[in-house]
C-alpha cells in the first residue's frame, strides 16, 4: 500500500515477509481501507458524527470532551510539525504518568503520521537508552515531572534530537507552544499498513524487543474483543491501573472505550487502595487490572458494596481459580479472563460472563485462531499440555530482531505459553514454556502451585520457580510474602506444604519455601519467575 512515511525506517526494518505470520481478517469489520488513520477513526469521527459534547477523559480536576481532546491533540500535531520538524515515519518517545495530556500526544503523534514509543514512568536512563536506540528515536514528549532520566539517556544516545516537555510552565514548555496554534490540523493520509507504534515488551525475559503495529492493528482490537468478549457501552465508565506504554492499558484505557464513544478515567496513583477509591469517586463501570490487584481490592467488602462496577477484566498474567471465586463472592460480578501479548497488541483468548469458567482462560476471541501444539508443531489430544500458537489480525513482527523467527513458525504466533484444551474449547494456561519445573522426571506448572498457596489465608502473594537441586533436578520452590499476622517460621513451612499436598498431586509441593517482603514484578505488575531465584543467596531453605 502506498505509505505516508517519509522516514521510511520502520518499513525498512520490518521483519521479512516470508517470516511474518499470517494475517486473517474473516470478520466483515475487519477489511479496512488502503488509506488509513487510526486517530481519525477512534477520535475526530465522533466530533463528525455531532458527538463531540460527550465526555472522554477524566482525570483529577480535568473533565475533556471528545471536542476537546481534538482540539488538545490538533495544537499538539502543529508543535510536533510545525515547532519539532516532525515528519511521517519519525519515531516519537512518549513519557509521563497516565493523564489526558499523554493521550493527547498519543493521537498527536498518529495524526502527524509519526510512530508512538510509550516508555513506563517508572523506566531508568539505562532502559531508555536501549530503546531509543532500538527504536532510532528522534523526538520525545515528556511530562516534565519525569524528565530527569530522559535527559540523561539523551546523552548518551544522541539519536534523540528534541524533546519538549508538558506540563511545564515555562514559554519553552509544550502548553506555551499550544498556544500559538488554535487551528485545525489535517490527518496525515496514512497507508492502513504505515507502522504506528512500537510497543517494547516488558521485559519478562530478559532484553527488549520492538513490537511494531500499523493503524489496522489498532482499529482491529476494537473490532475483536470489545464487541464479542467486553460489550460495554457509550455510557460506560473505563478505569484500570496499567500504564498507557503498556498494550493492555493503552487498550482497555484509550482505544476500547473510544472505539464506542465511552469516557475513561486516569488516575495517576493506581495502588489498590486508589483503584477503590476512583470507582467510588468517578463511578467507573468497566475496571482493567491484574489479578493481584483484584484479590487486594477483595479484601474491602464493605467499600465494594454498592460501587458501581459492572465488568471487570483481568489480564496481564494468569488469573487464579481462587482469585476468581473471591471476587464473585465480594462483588457478585463473574471476572472476563483474558491473555494477551505485545506482540498481538491485546487479548486474542478469554470468554465473557455468562461463559466463564474457573480455572480456564476462555476461548479464541472472534477474529482470532488458536491451537495447542507438540514441539514439532502437531496439535496435540484433548487435554495435553503444548505450546500455544495463535494468528489473527494482528500478529508479531519484531524491529530488526532475529528472535522474530522463534516466535513465528508456519504463519503463526508462538506466544511462549504452555496451555491444554479440553473437550469444549476451553484454553487452560499452565505456564510460559520457560517457566515448567521438570523435578525427578515429573513436569510442574508453577502457576498451579501458586493458585493452590494463594488459596491459604496467611498467603498474601506467591511466586513458584524451579531451583537446583543435585537430586531431583530442579526442587519446586515457593517465595511466600504472609498476611499480617502470620509467622514466617519453620511450622508455617509444614503448614503450608501440606496444605498444597493435599490440593494437588503430592509430587507438585514446593520442597523449599522462602518467606519474602515483595515479590519481583516488572512495571506493569507482571510477576518475574525468572528473577525470583535472585531472592536467594545459596540455600533453598
Amino acid at each position: 500500500m502506498p505509505s505516508a512515511h517519509v522516514d521510511t525506517f520502520a518499513r525498512d526494518h520490518l521483519p521479512p515477509l516470508a517470516e511474518q505470520p499470517e494475517f486473517l481478517f474473516e470478520l466483515p469489520e475487519l477489511q479496512f481501507p488502503e488509506q488509513l488513520n487510526c486517530a481519525t477513526e477512534l477520535l475526530d469521527a465522533h466530533i463528525a458524527a455531532g458527538h463531540g459534547d460527550r465526555p472522554c477523559l477524566i482525570a483529577p480536576g480535568i473533565r475533556w470532551t471528545y471536542r476537546e481532546l481534538q482540539q488538545q491533540s490538533d495544537r499538539i500535531a502543529h508543535v510536533l510539525v510545525n515547532d519539532m520538524g516532525v515528519v511521517p515515519g519519525n519515531r516519537v518517545l512518549l513519557r509521563g504518568a497516565n493523564h489526558p495530556m499523554l493521550v493527547a500526544c498519543w493521537f498527536a503523534v498518529m495524526k502527524v503520521g509519526a510512530i508512538a514509543v510509550g516508555t513506563m514512568p517508572m523506566l531508568r536512563a539505562k532502559e531508555l537508552s536501549t530503546m531509543i536506540a532500538i527504536g532510532q528515536v528522534t523526538h520525545a514528549l515528556c511530562d516534565v515531572a519525569l524528565i530527569d532520566e530522559l535527559r540523561a539517556a539523551q546523552q548518551t544516545t544522541p539519536v534523540l534530537r528534541t524533546v519538549r516537555c508538558y506540563h511545564e510552565p515555562s514559554q519553552d514548555g509544550l502548553e506555551a507552544a499550544m498556544a500559538r496554534h488554535d487551528a485545525p490540523f489535517m490527518n496525515v493520509d496514512t497507508a492502513s499498513d504505515d507502522t504506528c507504534l512500537l510497543a517494547f515488551t516488558s521485559g519478562t525475559t530478559g532484553i527488549p524487543k520492538a513490537t511494531m503495529h500499523y493503524h489496522r492493528d489498532v482499529l482491529a482490537i476494537c473490532r475483536c474483543f470489545p464487541p464479542y468478549v467486553l460489550r460495554a457501552t457509550a455510557d460506560d465508565v473505563f478505569m484500570g491501573s496499567p500504564p498507557l506504554a503498556f498494550t493492555f492499558g493503552l487498550g482497555g484505557l484509550v482505544l476500547f472505550p473510544m472505539s464506542i464513544g465511552a469516557s475513561t478515567v486516569l488516575l495517576d496513583k493506581v495502588s489498590p487502595p486508589h483503584l477503590l477509591e476512583g470507582v467510588r469517586e468517578y463511578g467507573a463501570t468497566v475496571l482493567f487490572t491484574a489479578p493481584t490487584s483484584y484479590r487486594a481490592m477483595a479484601a474491602h467488602r464493605e467499600a465494594l458494596a454498592g460501587t458501581t462496577l459492572r465488568k471487570c477484566v483481568s489480564a496481564g498474567e494468569a488469573l487464579p481459580a481462587a482469585t476468581r471465586a473471591l471476587w464473585r463472592d465480594v462483588t457478585g460480578i463473574e471476572l472476563i479472563d483474558g491473555i494477551g501479548a505485545t506482540e498481538l497488541l491485546h487479548i486474542f483468548i478469554s470468554a465473557d460472563e455468562a461463559r466463564a469458567r474457573p480455572g480456564a482462560t476462555g476461548t479464541p476471541v472472534s477474529g482470532y485462531r488458536a491451537e495447542v501444539v507438540d514441539d514439532q508443531g502437531q496439535p496435540v489430544p484433548v487435554g495435553v499440555v503444548g505450546n500455544l500458537r495463535v494468528k489473527g489480525p494482528t500478529g508479531c513482527r519484531y524491529l530488526r530482531d532475529n528472535r522474530q523467527r522463534s516466535y513465528v513458525k508456519d504463519g503463526w504466533n508462538y506466544t511462549g505459553d504452555a496451555y491444554a484444551v479440553d473437550a469444549d474449547g476451553y484454553f487452560h494456561y499452565h505456564a510460559r514454556t520457560d517457566d515448567i519445573i521438570i523435578s525427578s522426571g515429573y513436569n510442574i506448572a508453577g502457576p498451579e502451585v501458586e493458585n493452590v498457596l494463594l488459596q491459604h489465608p496467611a498467603v498474601a502473594e506467591c511466586g513458584v520457580a524451579g531451583v537446583p537441586d543435585t537430586e531431583r533436578g530442579q526442587l519446586v520452590k515457593a517465595y511466600i510474602v504472609l498476611r499480617a499476622g502470620f509467622e514466617p517460621d519453620a511450622a508455617m513451612v509444614k503448614v503450608l506444604q501440606d496444605y498444597v499436598k493435599q490440593s494437588v498431586a503430592p509430587y507438585k509441593y514446593p520442597r523449599a519455601v522462602r518467606f519474602v517482603g515483595a515479590l519481583p514484578r516488572t512495571s506493569t505488575g507482571k510477576l518475574q519467575r525468572f528473577r525470583l531465584r535472585e531472592l536467594d543467596d545459596v540455600s533453598t531453605s
